[in-house]
């Protein structure tokens, strides 16, 4: 499968996330707002919040793409474009480093295990890289079970980070890994 990674655009971004916004309303905005905000928004509050982060010039992420089709997304930012990282029990920060984090994922039905998400995550190596950022952590889920339902794995799978080098460096949770990888 050739998938082309670019940096996310709103239109291809909206197509990635269908109609409902990916997961339930979520539109990619869970970890940008208070729990409060997040819960109010469902829907098309938090889509036109994240049409508001997009505006900002800055691609929040990037999408995959096999020709004309967006497939999937990965959202990408500072750590500190994510507030809600920062009061989570089991993802709060490690350390004082300045970390770039992925933040979620989204690949459209049909196109899941197919390793999509290692292609984004390595193109989302590249990106934080390319813009000063040395250190990308993401926060998977790390489970036994040989099938886990889509909706809540939308920080995406530990194998998927360990494929594209990722290493574990904190675990506060039985199936929730901090991985990081050095970009230097």
């Amino acid at each position: 499968m050739a998938i082309e990674v670019r940096p996310a655009d709103w239109t291809g971004f909206v197509k990635v996330m269908g109609e409902k916004g990916g997961c339930g309303g979520c539109w990619c905005m869970l970890w940008r707002l208070s729990r409060k905000d997040w819960s109010a928004g469902a829907g098309t509050g938090n889509r036109e919040a994240m049409k508001a982060v997009f505006e900002t010039g800055s691609p929040p992420g990037l999408i995959g793409w096999l020709g004309e089709e967006p497939v999937g997304w990965l959202q990408v930012d500072e750590r500190a474009a994510f507030p809600r990282l920062a009061t989570s029990r089991v993802l709060k920060p490690i350390d004082d480093a300045p970390v770039w984090s992925v933040a979620c994922f989204f690949i459209k039905k049909g196109f899941r295990r197919q390793g999509i998400s290692v292609e984004l995550l390595h193109a989302a190596c590249a990106h934080v890289k390319a813009r000063g950022g040395a250190v990308l952590e993401g926060y998977p889920i790390d489970t036994p079970r040989e099938r886990y339902p889509a909706v809540y794995a939308w920080t995406g799978f530990a194998q998927a980070f360990r494929d594209a080098r990722f290493a574990e460096v904190a675990r506060r949770s039985e199936t929730r890994p901090i991985m990081r990888k050095a970009l230097g």
